[in-house]
């Protein structure tokens, strides 16, 4: 849980509306998240969490909100005086979401705060609903902000292609203005993903070098031992590409190659993740097999147990050509990158566990030392997203000895000492919706530029027959050797821990 400081902009009281309360994403994250950001100040005292419940009475809905506390929040269930604390904030609307009804129940459950019927609406539903769920709110008048402020909140996919994604936009923008738009990428909400922003421009030793005079290529990874899980049947539709790179990836490499805003604000932020999006070059047919890789995992061993190939898993057909790995090699054609390779990739059932931004500057230009030494590595610079936050410096040393052979050192500096003041992504997110601040959210205009870069892989995937596969808990992917051939170092592989 985060430790408040009096820096930290305080909410208003809210009524915090949740659809889906009774899934999986509410009982994991979202009550887990706002319990203790409740106990800590992060949410006003005042609000309260309205759940939209279909087919269940209160009890037993107060009871699902038990079993999962008991499992994610067990401090709260303990304490008799917490619980019913807590029990005193919840209400409860009856209804389908299909039904105009429930949203008139909705706008008579909302409870006025300080003067204000201020809510936040967050859509724990699948995407087919957005649209239903944002017509039944403008029908009962709880779209306006005449009465306080209202914020819907979806989650991704914002869409599964270009069209889709305009779309859904249209269909939010009809009855919420942009700024009440809340584009939620938990991804985003990590504290070692904002702290990319406080390294790059809070530390005037990284701009000189930030470009390409200095950088070879930059490589963004996030790499899973763990398989496509329950998620079957969404992974089937989706796939690495849409499910990493068009959205958490790509939102990385924007903001590591983003020129400095004028302010630290929102639309001044995400317009210039814009220029990066607007500049990046686009991939001909003829060039997606050359900088572009799509495999599959089949069977193996991971972390010491034995894993099942992909399309053994339940629900995934035997002749699927869906990729558990992606990769994509982009340029960005301005003034600071032209040149320089971003190499985006994702892959579950990979040898180790880690996200990684990994920043490989060229070699040095001239060998000074004895000839026979060996030649000095390329520096990098890589920063740790998950699991163990931080910042890895690599560097050349000299050998002891009577020798001017060199070695490679690795200087390591974690991101935070105390785990315990670092914050869950939703508490971070959900909090920066209350508070009105959407810099960590995805504009419009950032997802359909994003689809429209990827779309044109995505079209010429879709005719191949077969895939590339490799075994389950290994880096066995020999097309990315070739993606990285020409880059200094070749392709990053992560260790489990710094090494």
């Amino acid at each position: 849980m985060v430790a408040v400081n009096r820096n930290i902009k305080t909410a208003e009281p809210t009524n915090i509306v949740i659809f889906g309360v009774t899934g999986d994403l509410s009982k994991r994250k979202l009550i887990p998240a706002l319990v203790r950001m409740l106990n800590c100040g992060l949410v006003h005292d005042d609000s309260k969490i309205v759940g939209v419940v279909n087919n269940r009475t209160e009890e037993v809905w107060i009871e699902l909100v038990r079993e999962g506390m008991q499992e994610y929040s067990p401090e709260i269930v303990k304490s008799e005086k917490k619980w019913k604390k807590f029990l005193s904030r919840l209400i409860m609307v009856p209804g389908d979401l299909g039904d105009e009804a429930t949203f008139e129940r909705l706008a008579e459950a909302l409870v006025e705060i300080d003067g204000k019927k201020n809510a936040m609406f967050y859509c724990a539903i699948p995407p087919d609903w957005y649209g239903k769920v944002t017509k039944g709110l403008e029908s009962a008048g709880l779209a306006k902000e005449d009465e306080g402020y209202r914020r819907l909140v979806i989650e991704k996919p914002f869409g599964h292609n270009l069209e889709s994604a305009r779309e859904l936009n249209k269909e939010l923008q009809k009855v919420f203005d942009e700024k009440q738009i809340y584009r939620i990428d938990h991804y985003l909400g990590k504290e070692s993903v904002q702290n990319l922003l406080v390294y790059r421009f809070a530390n005037s030793i990284m701009e000189p070098l930030w470009n390409r005079n200095y950088i070879d290529h930059i490589q963004i990874s996030a790499s899973e031992t763990i398989g496509i899980e329950y998620r079957a049947k969404y992974y089937e539709k989706s796939g690495a590409l849409r499910d990493m790179i068009q959205s958490h990836l790509m939102q990385m490499m924007t903001l590591v190659a983003m020129e400095p805003p004028v302010e630290f604000s929102a639309d001044a932020v995400r317009d210039e993740k814009m220029k990066v999006l607007r500049a990046i070059r686009s991939i001909k047919p003829e060039q997606i097999k050359i900088q572009t890789v799509s495999a599959q995992y089949a069977s193996g061993t991971v972390e010491g147990e034995a894993a099942q190939a992909y399309v053994a898993e339940e629900f995934v057909p035997p002749e699927s050509t869906t990729e558990t790995f992606s990769a994509v090699r982009f340029y960005i054609d301005n003034w600071r990158w032209q040149g320089v390779p971003f190499i985006l990739w994702s892959g579950k059932r990979m040898k180790a566990r880690a996200s990684e931004v990994m920043i490989r500057f060229r070699k040095p230009p001239f060998n000074l030392f004895d000839s026979h030494a060996s030649v000095p590595a390329a520096n990098a610079l890589v920063f740790r997203l998950q699991p163990d936050g931080g910042v890895v410096l690599r560097l050349n040393a000299k050998k002891p000895g009577l020798t001017t052979d060199n070695e490679p050192m690795i200087m390591r500096a974690p991101y935070a000492n105390n785990t315990e003041d670092v914050a869950d992504a939703y508490e971070i997110l959900m909090h920066d919706v209350l508070t009105g601040d959407g810099t960590l959210f995805s504009r419009a205009d950032e997802v359909e530029t994003s689809w429209a870069i990827v779309e044109p892989i995505l079209n010429e995937w879709k005719k191949r027959l077969s895939i590339t596969r490799y075994r389950s808990g290994s880096w066995d992917i020999p097309e990315m050797d070739e993606l990285t051939r020409d880059c200094v170092g070749g392709w990053h592989k992560p260790l489990a821990q710094h090494e």
